[in-house]
């Protein structure tokens, strides 16, 4: 297909994947520039999962008791268990109050104190109340003022677009090619800068907080391009995921001091972290949790234990944390103010991703050698902010000091670049994937498959991990992507066909998760949320370094060269809370 036959040509100065924190506040900042900014987004923008995001946003402003980006700054890299880089820690901390700021001068409402400044409230692994906080829906807020703002700022958006593949050529990003869900047809957006901020990819688990959309198709399409994914094996599993559902309940609710306690009553976290008990950074509380359910301490001996609000009393809880009152009663009948909650672990968050320098600029290798007008930010990223284990509501921030500085680095590429051209066949790719999923006579389908891998990667890939287990995943994983070349789809119009966009999701859920597992298995030691049971103890002579993968004639290709950033007045030290 010749580029005048694609159902639509854009020509647009920055193209942003992803509609979530990070891609709305690129988008802003390109737009507020006078330059062109698209935003394509496989869901309507404000159901984009950053507004799942419900305790806070971390700036150390000291509202509500001495803080300083210096005790930000430790305690970020102190959660990271020594492996996020410093430099990037340090930039970010001294961002974040700025990023604050703007969102309250955009018009966020947030919580206040009695004298009328933001509010803070205590968060997992943080040495000072540090959240800035608008009840329990802090993302849902921050993503629709973006919103308003970037519609404000004459954004363009392309809503329920699929992307099938980058265009990139020669170390250079050229644009990209989309599908349009709602009517069908490929798109070509040629773009002089791209943006990918596609989120995370927890759907590669049966429990999980993430949304359906969040199926790592940004991860996956750098895989494909040839380009290197870092530190995969680092997923965070967050501690009070509701029952059998995985849904976040906010680690809020234990900053406002909600207890967990195991069949017998106990608050078991006195056993592991006695000076910060459940505020204990959640892989600690996870791997705690997890322990108490394995010996059999978990309610009645099933695997879970209890989030205990009650003694908040009905005021606060409804005052400040009404959507996890809704959500333990509209998913489990269980009135929180009443009840105890059932929570377990669920798949969370991904330290992991695509690796970028703090300019938010793609890096193909471990000299960090720049593919030219290619960024990314928020979790899609891994800038190596937070290392082996993130501190809960550095997420949020993330979000949006990196989408800011995104933006801005975007906008200067813009200047200095002329368009470049496309490739021969732009749209090649694309369509090739297309007809092999309308055309495949095999008689796989798509749904099985994915239910298989969430199932297992649960199962094997989860807060402990060990040879055993993972080598059962990996070779799983190799029968499924088998069984993948022979899905085909019974859908084969053009509106609307989930079929094909589920097909394509679990393309790269495959992808992705077998370097999760290639990654997990070569790391011999444990850090952070990479907690294996046949090497319980970090080793920092051997594993001070970032793990580096890409696709290579099928097989994934592992690179420990790239060094972790240390500055001579945080050298490691072990971790007790």
């Amino acid at each position: 297909m010749k580029i005048d036959e694609a159902r639509n040509y854009h020509k647009i100065d920055a193209v942003i994947v992803g509609a979530g924190l990070a891609g709305l506040r690129a988008a802003l900042e390109v737009a507020k520039s006078g330059l062109t900014a698209a935003v394509i987004s496989k869901v309507y923008p404000t159901r984009s999962h950053s507004g799942g995001a419900q305790g806070g946003i971390a700036a150390a402003l000291a509202n509500a008791a001495e803080d300083s980006p210096q005790m930000h700054m430790f305690d970020t890299i102190k959660g990271s268990d020594y492996l996020a880089d410093q430099d990037i820690i340090e930039l970010f901390v001294n961002e974040a109050i700025k990023t604050v700021y703007e969102f309250e001068h955009m018009g966020v409402p947030f919580s206040r104190t009695e004298d009328g400044r933001i509010n803070q409230r205590a968060f997992g692994g943080h040495s000072s109340p540090r959240a800035c906080f608008a009840q329990d829906v802090t993302g849902h807020v921050l993503l629709h003022t973006l919103y308003e703002q970037c519609l404000k700022h004459n954004v363009f958006f392309f809503n329920e677009f699929q992307v099938l593949s980058l265009l990139l050529e020669n170390d250079v990003a050229r644009g990209l090619v989309a599908w349009d869900i709602r009517a069908g047809g490929l798109h070509i957006f040629h773009a002089r800068a791209v943006l990918l901020a596609t989120g995370g990819y927890g759907r590669a688990w049966k429990v999980t907080s993430n949304a359906h959309a969040n199926t790592g198709d940004g991860v996956g399409l750098v895989l494909e391009a040839g380009l290197p994914l870092e530190d995969m094996e680092f997923v965070q599993f967050h501690p009070t995921g509701l029952y059998k559902h995985g849904i976040l309940l906010s680690e809020a609710a234990r900053g406002e001091g909600a207890y967990i306690v195991n069949d017998q009553g106990e608050r078991f976290m006195k056993k592991y972290a006695a000076s910060k008990m459940e505020l204990a950074p959640r892989d600690i509380v996870s791997r705690s949790e997890q322990t108490e359910i394995n010996e059999g301490r978990g309610i009645g001996g099933k695997d879970y234990v209890y989030l205990d609000l009650r003694h908040l009393g009905k005021e606060k809880i409804l005052q400040r944390l009404p959507q996890i009152y809704d959500l333990a009663l509209n998913y489990l009948k269980v009135d929180a103010v009443k009840e105890p909650v059932p929570i377990q672990p669920t798949a969370h968050y991904s330290m992991g991703g695509i690796p970028a320098n703090a300019r938010t600029e793609v890096i193909k290798d471990a000299k960090g050698t720049v593919v030219r007008g290619l960024y990314t930010a928020g979790e899609a990223s891994c800038l190596s902010l937070h290392g082996a284990n993130r501190l809960g509501c550095n997420s949020l921030q993330d979000a949006a000091t990196f989408g800011r500085i995104a933006g801005i680095r975007m906008g200067e590429c813009c200047r200095e670049n002329a368009y470049s051209d496309l490739p021969a066949e732009p749209l090649a790719k694309a369509q090739a994937k297309i007809d092999r999923l309308k055309q495949a006579p095999g008689k796989e389908k798509h749904a099985p498959i994915r239910e298989e891998l969430q199932v297992n990667m649960t199962k094997y890939m989860g807060v402990f991990r060990n040879e055993g287990d993972m080598g059962k995943m990996k070779a799983i994983i190799k029968q499924l992507q088998e069984r993948y070349r022979m899905v085909a789809i019974d859908d084969h119009g053009a509106a609307f066909n989930l079929d094909l966009i589920e097909a394509l999701e679990l393309e790269n859920l495959l992808s992705f998760s077998e370097v999760i597992v290639e990654g997990a298995l070569a790391r011999k030691e444990s850090r952070g949320a990479h907690f294996r049971t046949d090497f319980p103890k970090r080793e920092d002579g051997q594993w001070l370094k970032h793990t580096l993968a890409w696709r290579r004639d099928g097989k994934i290709v592992l690179d420990f060269s790239k060094g972790v950033v240390i500055f001579p007045q945080y050298q490691p030290q072990e971790r007790k809370y």
